[in-house]
């Protein structure tokens, strides 16, 4: 069984932000496979069906982005999810806008999602799927990733949420190195 989890924030507000790039990627994901993230439990957005004939849970953390590993913990656990099975997708200004970095472990850098999921789970050994959102040198880092976006980098960045919900399937199908070498 897979975990795979997009981070964002629960209210309407931040739908059209950069921080929530790991919600749109699994709801892509969903969408594609006609799979609705209705259930609600341990402060998260929840569906449990297959993709790939392996059995997945898709998450969306309810708690915010800073809290997100509170809610992935209590998943993990209960269905007892291995750490290589557990799949995180985020939100990168260290990445080129649109585009995505696969790595199979890692630390959290200075994303704080990142930082809550990494302390929660208790190691960085788990596949993750950065999107890349760019970034504004001279714009406050918290304004950047929460402010709205213009129609012409909604589209540059559903491309890159795009290719991570296609990157999360490889995983499932194929395995970390090849969803690496074909979308790094």
């Amino acid at each position: 069984m897979y975990l795979i989890v997009g981070l964002g924030n629960p209210e309407d507000k931040y739908d059209n932000t950069r921080h929530n790039m790991g919600f749109h990627a699994i709801n892509m994901l969903a969408e594609k496979y006609n799979i609705k993230i209705k259930k609600e439990k341990w402060q998260g957005l929840y569906s449990i069906d297959e993709i790939e004939n392996e059995k997945v849970i898709l998450l969306k953390p309810q708690t915010y982005m800073n809290l997100s590993g509170e809610s992935i913990i209590k998943f993990k656990n209960f269905y007892k999810i291995e750490d290589s099975k557990t799949i995180i997708i985020y939100d990168d200004m260290d990445v080129e806008i649109g585009e995505i970095k696969i790595k199979p472990k890692g630390g959290p850098g200075s994303h704080n999602g990142m930082k809550s999921v990494v302390e929660c789970l208790q190691t960085e050994n788990f596949p993750r799927i950065r999107i890349g959102i760019g970034k504004d040198e001279y714009e406050e880092k918290i304004d950047y990733v929460i402010g709205n976006l213009s129609k012409q980098e909604r589209e540059k960045l559903d491309k890159g949420a795009k290719k991570a919900s296609e990157a999360a399937e490889e995983i499932i199908k194929n395995g970390i190195g090849i969803a690496m070498n074909k979308y790094n």
